[in-house]
């Protein structure tokens, strides 16, 4: 009996040991199905996620913020660019190239060297010319430069750089955007700014409109639009004003400098030939007249404010020229260095005083400061009774000076022989 038991218990740990091996390879192949199931579906939901229709669909099921913000987004930048694309097709008509011309001697040439510049070359360097065996003597008419301007009536008055058309013995021609060339005459150039006055003969010019430069904020999109180095008429550039009230010292190539004070500063990229064209705001109103550029930088570029240029455009269209105010006298500006080195009572103001040739008197002689008794080491504090601060904030004498016209009578505070006065003196036109 104990055998029989022992052999019917091997029997059963036999058979379960085959059962045992038979559920291992069930629970293998039953995981390798699952396996195979799993991996064909998470390629079927990748393969849907990757296909358009999964696109379409989970577009719609997602929110509509996103898809709402994006298209609010692009639509603002359509209505900006479309903002410039009208500034550029209202303004352009009005903007026109300036070509100056010369009589120059003829020269001897150096052969056919190619130019790689093109004109730019010329506008830069003088015209490049090709080997021959012409007859050098005599003169010829070339053209040595060029520049922009902008017109603000309707029978042909256009305001322009003083730089650009300052060659008394230069011939000017006005090239319109519709290519049509005009003779051109200087009316006026105001010699405190760069500003000139030109003329052409017509009528029903396209015009701009001037805006209030006072009024401008620094960020805010401008547009630029010349005549490129000489050669690319019209060209378009956009950018933001960067900065107010600039003063600098500003180079016309040919060893001439002159101080610039109260301008503005502008990244809309501006080259040589752009002087006297207009700086635009987005409502195609002119809000400077572009003027110098900073070398060796990139994009930082500088514009006449055009509330300099309305009192100048109205004084030439009343009467045909520019008349200047002037007080008479040469003077240094005082700061606080100056004050603590020459023991002055006051850290600002402008101190009458003579130059470094015995010929710059301090005082002009009868010039209205001459005769309102202002006297060398007077100094000048108030005009109206606005301190002259200096020339950063557009507060110094001559800025203060050039706002009133030829006629008028002001009112300074001085400080004259250690006692402060008031006195009345009235404007003459400066000769």
């Amino acid at each position: 009996m104990e055998n029989t038991d022992d052999t019917k218990n091997a029997e059963e740990v036999e058979v379960a040991t085959k059962k045992t091996g038979y559920g291992k390879v069930f629970f293998i192949a039953a995981l390798i199905i699952v396996i195979i199931f799993i991996s064909a579906g998470t390629g079927a939901i990748f393969g849907f996620l990757a296909s358009k229709d999964s696109a379409k669909i989970f577009s719609k099921l997602l929110p509509q913020k996103d898809s709402t913000e994006t298209s609010i987004i692009k639509q603002k930048i359509i209505q900006e660019d479309s903002a410039v694309i009208d500034v550029v097709k209202n303004s352009a008509p009005a903007v026109v190239s300036i070509v100056i011309s010369k009589d120059v001697p003829k020269i001897q040439n150096f052969g056919n060297l190619p130019n790689f510049f093109g004109t730019p070359f010329d506008f830069y360097f003088g015209p490049q010319s090709g080997g021959s065996n012409e007859d050098s003597e005599g003169t010829k008419k070339q053209t040595i430069g060029g520049g922009t301007g902008f017109i603000i009536t309707k029978e042909g008055m256009i305001v322009t750089n003083r730089h650009v058309v300052d060659d008394s013995s230069a011939d000017y021609t006005v090239v319109t955007d519709d290519d049509k060339e005009y003779p051109a005459k200087v009316l006026a150039v105001d010699p405190n700014n760069d500003i000139a006055i030109i003329k052409i003969e017509g009528d029903n010019f396209t015009t701009l409109e001037l805006g209030d430069s006072d009024s401008i904020q620094i960020g805010q999109t401008v547009v630029a639009i010349g005549n490129s180095l000489g050669e690319f008429s019209n060209t378009v550039s956009r950018g933001i004003i960067s900065g107010l009230k600039r003063s600098l010292t500003a180079g016309d190539g040919r060893g001439q400098a002159e101080k610039l004070n109260n301008i503005i500063q502008t990244d809309a990229a501006i080259n040589p030939g752009n002087s006297g064209g207009p700086l635009l705001d987005i409502n195609s109103q002119v809000i400077g007249i572009n003027v110098a550029i900073a070398q060796g930088a990139q994009n930082i570029g500088f514009a006449i404010p055009v509330n300099q240029v309305k009192k100048i455009a109205d004084q030439v269209k009343k009467t045909g020229k520019i008349s200047t105010p002037y007080l008479g006298v040469r003077y240094v500006l005082i700061d606080k260095a100056l004050q603590k080195e020459n023991d002055l009572p006051y850290s600002y103001g402008a101190l009458v005083a003579r130059g470094d040739k015995i010929t710059d008197l301090a005082v002009l002689p009868g010039s209205p400061a001459d005769k309102a008794d202002i006297v060398e080491n007077d100094i000048i504090l108030e005009i109206n009774g606005e301190k002259i601060i200096g020339e950063k904030d557009g507060k110094d004498l001559s800025t203060l000076i050039s706002q009133y016209n030829v006629g008028d009578t002001i009112k300074l505070k001085i400080w004259h022989k250690g006692v402060e006065r008031n006195i009345e003196v009235k404007l003459e036109e400066r000769k």
